[in-house]
């Protein structure tokens, strides 16, 4: 007899210790992935069969293929993936996300509780990150086995009612109805859920204690194919069209290749159980069915793999359908950096690469700033107006980016799966930000003292003009040199940039000489010789954040 009530609870319960150890087996690997995810994200070309490779790398290591695409549609909106290369790493995250099928059809459910054991002790005391997270594997491996012996236990019961198996004979995906209506339940069961392996779970689970057939669990599992493609879709609402775009693409993937096998479905189940060993119909002396785990994960593997081999070839086909069904907006943002999503649900390994494109976006903003603020300081430019608006637009952009990239790094930092070395080099990052920021807005400084001469039309003389003027290419220079280190370029070490800045302070003590100078002789105003000083501390101060600057990358570079 059925107590739904213990059934329910029983079934979220082990859902739930199947969902932790999910997470768990995800925050491991990718501590013990050390660097490796980040050089897979950098190492994304135009070469298509890379870019899947890498996405079933990744997906493979984060053991989730929402968090992939979510981080691709992320990347592409920040400007750093094309769209052609986002939908390669979509395809190879659907493939990498098959592995979780094979972790489930491994029969070692009963040992759950001894992995979980072996595991915890050196999970929680152990000071050595690696080590800690190795047994933080085990333990995942344990919860994940012993949440799906739960979920299988509370629904053991379901295969001798009559009122379920009444229904489970509607839905047993011989009629095209059938199969359809499987599907629906499949998508909307992983868009509530929000991960397709805690579904597959649930219909491996199902299919285990013989409350379902092979038909229905498979039908099941090509719905949730299609649910896990709503991740992205929601991390794409108010992004940039590139972002879109690639949600897009994964939705019209994934429908497109399960229409293809409804068409064929029933030679499809049929070719699936010639081709697995095991009999999926056959049912232990316990009355479990053994053998049918492993065909529903073959399924799911065979599906996403001929899926994306078919595909392959034709990536810039479906690149250009996705850019007619999201089409250009005039005026619409290019670019914006907006990330997606909690950062709680976004890699570490990931999430800080991505926090350096951004930065290195950024730095490129406040050299064209200092460069404009040069134009704008030669008095005799035709057309300079235009410099100081180009100024002050950028200023703008950088705080907008500081501001972001503060918050997100911060976030992404307090969900506590960073080791030190990520950690260190996060928090860097964000004083990297803060004085590029400085930096623009003593640029933009530069440029308002600029305009006070322009708004009194006071003049310097040719030598103080020839002295501001050459204080700024050196200061420029100098941040050029320093921002080498954002492209590997070969950078100069702390000493050689201590040894730049102070020839810059001893250019501007000098210059500073020769203002007092002209000043005692009575050849500079009162107005115009506070404003040459304001210019010239903007300039010393746009060097000394420079060297700040330099010292937050170090640790990048180093």
């Amino acid at each position: 007899m059925i107590e739904p009530f213990k059934m329910g609870y029983t079934a979220i319960g082990g859902l739930g210790v199947f969902i932790i150890g999910m997470k768990y087996l995800s925050d491991s690997l990718q501590m013990l992935s050390g660097g490796l995810i980040r050089k897979a994200i950098s190492s994304v070309t135009t070469n298509r069969i890379l870019a899947v490779i890498v996405g079933l790398f990744v997906t493979t290591f984060v053991q989730s293929s929402s968090i992939t695409t979510v981080m691709v549609v992320g990347l592409t909106n920040a400007g750093l993936m094309e769209l052609t290369q986002a939908i390669g790493v979509i395809l190879g995250a659907n493939i990498g996300t098959t592995i979780t099928g094979w972790i489930l059809a491994v029969k070692v459910g009963k040992y759950g509780l001894l992995l979980i054991a072996l595991g915890v002790f050196p999970m929680l005391f152990s000071k050595n990150d690696r080590v800690s997270a190795t047994a933080k594997v085990l333990v995942a491996l344990g919860m994940i086995f012993f949440g799906l012996q739960i979920m299988s236990g509370a629904f053991k019961p379901l295969r001798s009612d009559e009122g379920f198996m009444n229904l489970m004979l509607t839905l047993d995906a011989q009629s095209l109805l059938s199969i359809l209506g499987c599907v629906a339940i499949g998508c909307l069961m992983t868009m509530v859920i929000q991960s397709s392996s805690a579904m597959l779970g649930i219909t491996i689970a199902l299919a285990s204690t013989g409350a379902i057939p092979l038909h229905t669990a498979i039908a099941l599992v090509m719905g949730e194919n299609i649910g896990t493609t709503i991740t992205a879709q929601f991390a794409a609402i108010g992004g940039t069209i590139p972002a879109r775009r690639a949600a897009m693409a994964h939705s019209v993937f994934n429908v497109l290749g399960v229409v293809i096998i409804i068409s064929l479905f029933s030679t499809y189940v049929g070719m699936i159980d010639r081709f697995v060993p095991g009999d999926s119909g056959f049912v232990a002396a316990d009355g479990s069915h053994p053998y049918i785990a492993a065909h529903i994960a073959m399924a799911h593997t065979f599906f996403n793999v001929t899926a994306t081999l078919v595909m392959l070839p034709f990536l810039g086909q479906l690149a250009k359908f996705v850019t007619r069904m999201v089409p250009d907006k005039e005026g619409a943002e290019q670019g914006r950096f907006k990330y997606f999503g909690a950062p709680g649900t976004i890699p570490v390994a990931m999430g800080i690469p991505m926090v350096f494109g951004e930065l290195k976006k950024m730095q490129n903003r406040v050299h064209k700033t200092l460069r404009h603020a040069g134009s704008y300081l030669q008095r005799d430019l035709k057309g300079r107006d235009k410099f100081l608006r180009k100024v002050t637009s950028l200023e703008d952009e950088t705080d907008i980016m500081q501001h972001e990239i503060t918050s997100f790094t911060v976030t992404l930092m307090q969900s506590g799966n960073a080791s030190n070395m990520q950690s260190d080099k996060a928090y860097c990052y964000v004083r990297a930000a803060d004085e590029l920021e400085s930096i623009a807005d003593y640029a933009a400084n530069l440029c308002s003292y600029m305009k006070r001469l322009d708004k009194y039309e006071l003049n310097f003389s040719d030598d103080a003009w020839k002295d501001i003027q050459n204080f700024h290419h050196e200061v420029l220079s100098f941040f050029t040199q320093v921002c080498k280190a954002f492209n590997n370029e070969d950078t100069s070490s702390t000493k050689q940039i201590y040894e730049e800045a102070n020839r810059i302070n001893d250019l501007a003590d000098s210059i500073r000489k020769r203002h007092l100078e002209r000043m005692k002789q009575g050849t500079c105003g009162a107005l115009p010789a506070l404003t040459f000083s304001d210019m010239a501390v903007a300039l010393r101060r746009i060097k000394n954040h420079t060297v700040n600057l330099h010292e937050a990358l170090f640790t990048e570079t180093a």
